[in-house]
């Protein structure tokens, strides 16, 4: 803290920021892209198979910034919270890590997209996959992990609601994985990446409200 600013404060909560503007970002940035790509139907195909066929670097982009705000986000939450929760700031690095290295790692062409392109398993595919899994599971991991920390604070219905969120990211990706080559599939996939980024906008606001105000005057006020 220098002359009333508490710097580490001030860090704290513009990375806490990132976990706001993370979600909107890639939604946003996926849903232009699915829009514009010739062939993609946004019924049969997942958001990362825009990463093939020309223009995929797009969405490897997409992939790749928004990795990087939800890890940035997560150190937020570990730098924010002491003893009983900081292990869902590291869930959401984990998150963000899985989501950079998921762009890396492209799936393989399903539902005829890209066009032209036999559908295949490949080990790129594989890890794709394996990614998509540490990803859903380190969201919900810090979900369940928030809500402990939020109902030893006593805010019993974020606890929930945050428990909630946690059990539901799993469920549908699970099941969404199971029916992918299906509308349901992808349905459930697009509810499991909703709710995820939901869940991480709620936790970042929450979170943030509990990091004292950097400037001293304020906080007194």
């Amino acid at each position: 803290m220098t002359d009333g600013f508490d710097k580490r404060a001030a860090i704290t909560r513009s990375m806490l920021g990132w976990g706001v503007v993370a979600g909107p970002f890639y939604l946003a940035f996926g849903l232009i892209l699915a829009l514009t790509r010739e062939g993609f139907d946004l019924s049969r195909h997942a958001l990362s198979l825009l990463t093939l066929g020309d223009g995929g670097w797009l969405q490897t982009l997409n992939f790749a910034l928004t990795g990087v705000m939800v890890f940035v986000a997560g150190w937020g939450i570990l730098r924010a919270i002491d003893g009983r929760g900081r292990g869902a700031g590291i869930a959401v690095i984990v998150a963000g890590v899985a989501i950079a290295l998921a762009g890396v790692f492209r799936p393989d062409p399903v539902a005829g997209f890209p066009a032209g392109e036999e559908a295949s398993m490949s080990v790129s595919g594989m890890l794709h996959l394996a990614l998509g899994v540490a990803e859903f599971v380190a969201f919900a991991v810090a979900a369940l992990l928030l809500a402990r920390y939020l109902s030893a604070r006593g805010e019993k219905s974020r606890a929930m609601l945050s428990r909630i969120e946690g059990v539901v990211i799993v469920v549908a990706f699970a099941a969404g994985a199971a029916l992918s080559a299906g509308p349901a599939g992808v349905a459930l996939l697009w509810l499991a990446v909703v709710v995820s980024f939901a869940w991480l906008l709620l936790a970042s606001v929450w979170v943030y409200r509990t990091v004292p105000h950097p400037d001293a005057d304020k906080r007194v006020a």
